[in-house]
């Protein structure tokens, strides 16, 4: 566990108790040396958090609004907006990571300005997102992350279908409808797919590999080159 993802999980513990916790208490919950929570309290109490407490006896934050979680109104709007969109367009693994990340966001927050959150003028509507699409969704980016290609039936503008084996690099949300960017083994070249018109997918073991003419910011670049030169 990174020390920033443990100093914040600190927090949320120390946050969620009445009683005190002791050092001992905590380096067995994170599994790292007492020494070390020693280091991570000194280093919270230095930035602002109102811990109370010492070695041997325990810890404790009082109900106080965390300074460095202290966010406006606007720049809480824009988090838990991201939050809500990846985790009504994405798929069920990183919409739970999602909707986990807006409750740590929530746990912290003073009463005041958890309020004001509630209250939000954004809605995002997930209708178009169903489960098959989610499901394609979490297929394609654990091949991209693994560098697999992946079989794919298609069906294009024209009702045309077609089978292909890809290597996916990207996806790109564009307002509505998410699209697969990948390089195509049938066309030896980059194409797009909409993952609302896939008919069917199937992950390989079946490798591929990048290299500078073929990944996604090559594509990316040569998109805005094309549309540089339209322009």
């Amino acid at each position: 566990m990174h020390k920033s993802d443990r100093l914040f999980q600190l927090v949320n513990l120390l946050k969620g108790r009445r009683l005190a916790i002791t050092a001992k208490q905590l380096a067995e919950r994170f599994e790292v040396s007492e020494r070390t929570i020693y280091r991570d309290i000194e280093s919270l109490q230095s930035s602002g958090l109102p811990i109370f407490g010492e070695a041997g006896i325990g810890y404790i934050i009082h109900d106080h609004p965390l300074p460095p979680m202290m966010f406006s109104l606007d720049e809480l709007t824009a988090l838990l907006l991201g939050s809500k969109m990846v985790s009504a367009w994405t798929d069920p693994t990183l919409s739970g990571h999602a909707k986990a990340a807006m409750e740590k966001i929530e746990a912290v927050l003073p009463s005041q300005l958890k309020q004001q959150s509630e209250y939000s003028p954004y809605l995002v509507a997930s209708f178009n997102h169903g489960a098959k699409q989610q499901a394609f969704s979490a297929l394609l980016r654990d091949a991209i992350n693994a560098n697999y290609c992946v079989k794919l039936q298609y069906q294009d503008a024209n009702n045309a279908q077609s089978l292909r084996t890809i290597e996916p690099l990207g996806m790109v949300y564009w307002g509505g409808k998410w699209t697969l960017v990948a390089y195509c083994q049938l066309r030896n070249d980059y194409r797009e797919f909409r993952l609302d018109r896939m008919l069917d997918l199937t992950a390989t073991t079946i490798p591929f590999a990048t290299n500078t003419n073929k990944n996604l910011e090559h594509y990316v670049a040569l998109v805005r080159a094309k549309y540089a030169d339209q322009s």
